[in-house]
């Protein structure tokens, strides 16, 4: 199935309007080369919808609309609480079923929850309902910690400004990580946090000197990914026991270094590949892996395929 482009976002009465700004700015031109989306808003009729904010936005788009879009996105509203009417819920179901991508932000997944397509499956949805969509759900596996939930043809994002990181992964996914990290750069966003990471961060970041060192730790890894970037060298450049680091820099990222260096290195191994025709050794040593083989390990895990079967996908390749 080619990636989607006919994108259609519902929104609810009360919708939130943060989250109609964060689809209507992924979704919108974002430059030549880039795709270009056919994004429409879509609500219960056409008109006027009142936002959680009190400030109404005019939708050109009914039900209908639905119908014919490649992915779905449902949008939150402060009246989540209370399911859809019938209609909506046979959207829904009915874009599933034709085999659409169908997404949900913040406690939009409570729309895709009453519709049953979160049955048997994983999602997210925002930290302090989590526990309320697993209880009125209980078959649905909720992960109160996660950014993005992806099980395929269904996604689940979690709350506030988590909506760019599942339209920037479903950009990636669908589109490839050169054209997720132009659009991030044009909003001037992270190009990508993975899914697994913490929605929030238990204690605030002390903004002292120490954080300091570590952002620039952060910038100087990032442009020496060629080399190993073992944790102990890491720490040693911010000053800080190799406990200490570690420690802060969970607290401010939200991951471990680990974790932080594989997807900067993944991220970086994708965009060669959609970008260049290096040969995978060369990508390999570039992203700071030891061998074709080892960057091979660790991309099938992350996307399911190996290298050169992601190359070809993006390139049209023989």
């Amino acid at each position: 199935m080619p990636p989607f482009t006919n994108v259609a976002a519902y929104a609810p009465p009360g919708v939130g309007m943060l989250a109609v700004g964060v689809v209507a700015e992924v979704f919108a031109p974002h430059g030549e080369g880039l795709p270009a989306f056919d994004f429409a808003l879509c609500a219960d009729r056409p008109g006027p919808v009142t936002t959680d904010v009190g400030v109404p936005v005019t939708v050109a788009h009914g039900l209908d609309r639905l119908a014919r879009a490649d992915l779905l996105i449902a949008l939150p509203s402060a009246g989540f609480r209370t399911p859809p009417g019938p209609a909506v819920l046979d959207a829904l179901t009915a874009a599933h079923e034709r085999g659409a991508l169908v997404a949900a932000h913040c406690v939009g997944a409570f729309a895709l929850a009453a519709a049953g397509l979160l049955d048997g499956r994983r999602a997210t949805t925002h930290w302090r309902f989590a526990e309320l969509l697993a209880r009125r759900h209980p078959d649905v596996s909720v992960e109160s910690d996660s950014l993005y939930v992806d099980e395929g043809h269904i996604v689940t994002g979690a709350g506030a400004a988590a909506g760019f990181d599942m339209c920037l992964h479903l950009l990636r996914r669908e589109h490839g990580a050169a054209t997720a990290n132009a659009v991030a750069r044009d909003m001037v966003l992270p190009s990508h946090r993975d899914g697994g990471q913490a929605q929030y961060l238990a204690a605030p970041v002390p903004e002292d000197a120490r954080d300091e060192r570590l952002a620039d730790v952060l910038a100087w890894a990032r442009a020496h990914l060629h080399e190993p970037l073992p944790v102990a060298e890491l720490a040693r450049r911010a000053t800080m026991s190799k406990r200490s680091f570690a420690r802060r820099f969970t607290a401010a990222t939200g991951t471990t270094p680990h974790a932080w260096l594989r997807n900067l290195r993944l991220s970086a191994a994708e965009e060669l590949l959609e970008t260049t025709d290096l040969p995978i050794e060369e990508i390999a040593r570039r992203v700071g892996y030891g061998s074709a083989a080892v960057l091979r390990e660790q991309f099938v895990r992350r996307r399911g395929v190996p290298p050169r079967s992601y190359r070809r996908s993006f390139t049209g390749a023989p």
